[in-house]
């Protein structure tokens, strides 16, 4: 009979880490949680701040520019972006 086999974590079959998975369930820790929300709500504003500074600051060439985009359909974008940005911040904090 040979003897029996030392078994580590890389001779996982993924049969055996979807049943640990279930068995555990994952959750984060909340340094975790904090950290990644207080990232993507940092961001969320930092976007919407410095977006529309810019925009003010080039606001006489965008006017002057040929494109249909003007202030109005930026600014939205900027808006837009932001906020999902800190709606994703938000989410997760909370799952």
């Amino acid at each position: 009979m040979p003897p029996p086999k030392e078994s580590s974590p890389w001779d996982m079959q993924p049969q055996d880490v979807k049943q640990a998975l279930a068995k555990e369930g994952y959750d984060d820790c909340m340094a975790c949680r904090v950290t990644g929300s207080a990232a993507f709500i940092g961001l969320g504003v930092y976007s919407y701040i410095t977006g529309m500074k810019n925009l003010r600051k080039q606001e006489k060439i965008i006017m002057q520019s040929p494109t249909k985009y003007k202030m109005g359909s930026r600014q939205l974008g900027i808006a837009t972006i932001s906020a999902a940005l800190v709606g994703m911040g938000i989410w997760r904090a909370f799952n």
